[in-house]
This record gives C-alpha cells, structure tokens and sequence, in this order.
C-alpha cells in the first residue's frame, strides 16, 4: 500500500504557534522529515516510534541535497508510511516545496499541505509592528535575499525592492544585505528607511534590532553571525529611524 506525504508548516519555531492540523498530522506520522529549524519542542508531538530524520539546509553548513530529500520522501511513502515532510515558517514561502511536490507527483505518491504561519508575520508580531499601514504601505513583498551560490540573485525587480511604499521582508539575506541595500540606496530608497533585523523568531534566544537600511547594511557589513534571520524595511511603525 502507497503511503501519504503530509507538507506541515512549523511554524519560525515556537510549538505554540502550530495549528492544530499540524499537530495532527504529527502525532499520526511514521516518519518525520524536518528541517533544522522545526527540531527541538516541535519534535515532542511526534509518536515515539515515528522515524525522525533531519534533513535542514543552513548556508555554510554541510546538509542533504533536494534530490536526496526528494528521495526520502518517496522511499518512505512507496513503503507505505504515513510521512510528515516538517517544514519552517509557512511550506510554501521559500521552502523548496515544489521539487519535492513534483517528485511525489512523478511517483504517483498522494500528498497534501497544511499552511502554518509565516516567519515574516511571527517576526512583525514579535516587534509589535504591523506588516502594512493604511495609506503608506498598502503592499507587502517578500524576497530571497541570496540564490543557489549564496549571492545576491540577479535579475532582482529593484524599482519594487526600493518602493518607499512597501513593506519588504528578506528572507536569507544577512550576508548580502549590504549589496542589496547598495542598490536600494542607488534606486532611490532612503538611506534612512526604518528596517528590523529579526533573529531566530519563535525561539527562546530570538533577538530584535531596530535600525535603519543604511545603519543595518554597515552592521551586516562587519558582523553577520549565524542565527537565521530576516530583514524587514519600509514604512515600519514602531522601526523609527535612527538618527
């Protein structure tokens, strides 16, 4: 008998912040796929006797291919299991969820989604700020803030990007967030728009920096560290400018 592939979002990391199907899901898994940031309290809900695998990617560190988690999936649903492929944030906002949908597709292997709540509204939720404002900032866009090499993508819409009139959130982007903001700067943002650096959302060491777009790339610049992180910019009320 095929198994079944459940997509469940975890959530930035806080089990409070599960929904009540994905805690479901779950506790009826016999095998867990999860990614880094979905170990640790998350994992309690699973069955005892549910295999649990990790398979995170976290830039710079060694992790297993997309080919290989693809693959997992599908050995263990084609055994029969009952699989939760655990995913950070929401599954489906850069989560690499559509090469493992379209390899169960392939396989004939039965698959749903289950929505969770989204790094960059835990992260606006965490600093007491809302992601949109009436009248200046009608629109909310996300990013990825670095492609397969871990640079800066190209090809990037920075007319959208450097729109006064947005909320942007960067997913990944410590790194490159000094050359992005560069080209922000060039494409007329001010260098003063208010940004948050929101670090390790949804767990006990999460860590909030309010600062600006210009004073943020500098400290980015000569200290990046290794929690995940975003970077939210824009009309961000409680995110006041520095000086």
């Amino acid at each position: 008998m095929t198994g079944f592939v459940s997509f469940v979002s975890s959530g930035p990391g806080d089990p409070e912040l599960l929904t009540l199907k994905a805690v479901r899901r779950l506790a009826e898994a016999d095998a867990v796929l999860f990614d880094d940031l979905s170990a640790g309290p998350i994992l309690s809900h699973a069955r005892p006797e549910a295999d649990l695998v990790g398979v995170g990617k976290r830039a710079g560190r060694t992790s297993p291919k997309q080919d290989q988690v693809s693959w997992l999936l599908v050995d263990y649903a084609r055994g029969g299991a009952r699989v939760v492929r655990l995913k950070s944030g929401d599954a489906g906002i850069f989560g690499r969820l559509e090469e493992e949908v379209t390899a169960l597709q392939e396989a004939g292997i039965g698959f749903e989604i289950v929505p969770g709540v989204p790094s960059a509204c835990a992260a606006a939720a965490a600093a007491g700020i809302p992601l949109t404002r009436r009248i200046c900032a009608r629109r909310v866009q996300f990013v990825t803030g670095h492609d397969v090499t871990g640079g800066l993508p190209e090809g990037l819409n920075m007319a959208a990007l450097a729109d006064p009139g947005a909320t942007t959130v960067v997913y990944m982007g410590k790194r490159t967030f000094p050359a992005l903001a560069q080209a922000l700067i060039a494409a007329g943002l001010p260098h003063g728009t208010p940004a948050l650096l929101a670090e390790s959302i949804g767990h006990p060491d999460q860590g909030l920096t309010r600062s600006t777009v210009g004073a943020l790339a500098e400290t980015l610049t000569q200290a990046v560290g290794t929690a995940p992180a975003l970077i939210l910019y824009g009309p961000l009320a409680g995110a006041e400018a520095a000086p």
